[in-house]
């Protein structure tokens, strides 16, 4: 019985260790967050995302029965309200093979914003979450969702701009 367990042992570590760094290859996307001041009451959080070449992520809008569209979700704070919704920035409507289907989507770089109005002063963290969806020409990633956080500093009469990698 012992050698079936060593045997057994073995190929769970060789079968979920090689999942893990079949996931860490496929990682197309990385994000960056800043905060830009707008005016005495109102911020412009930033997300940045890097995505690799020969790969793409979609945009917030996406055809029924496409993609995984990319979403954000902030958690709620008696320091601020969200104004409207997140606004992207760029991106392009092609024919996507994977989907047989005209999509927006965004190459090497997407850029979201979400305006904030502060409820007073001080300093203080939006913390939240977006999901996402990556393809290269013939194949797709799972959605992911990669937390994010949001440095919003205390109102100031000069331009503040603070980055954060994810």
């Amino acid at each position: 019985m012992a050698p079936f367990l060593k045997t057994a042992s073995m190929l769970w570590f060789f079968i979920f260790g090689l999942q893990t760094v079949v996931a860490q290859m496929h990682k197309p996307v990385t994000w960056r967050t800043s905060v830009v001041q707008i005016s005495d009451t109102e911020f412009d959080l930033i997300a940045t995302s890097a995505i690799k070449i020969k790969w793409h992520m979609y945009s917030q809008q996406v055809p029924e029965n496409g993609p995984q569209p990319t979403v954000f979700s902030f958690i709620k704070s008696n320091d601020f309200e969200l104004v409207d919704t997140p606004r992207e920035v760029g991106g392009k409507t092609k024919y996507d093979p994977v989907f047989d289907m005209r999509i927006t989507y965004f190459e090497r770089k997407a850029v979201f914003k979400q305006r904030i109005k502060i409820k007073n002063g001080n300093g203080f963290n939006v913390k939240g979450k977006v999901a996402f969806m990556a393809c290269d020409d013939v194949r797709c990633i799972p959605p992911k969702y990669v937390d994010l956080r949001f440095d919003v500093p205390a109102i100031s009469t000069e331009t503040v701009v603070k980055v954060n990698t994810h």
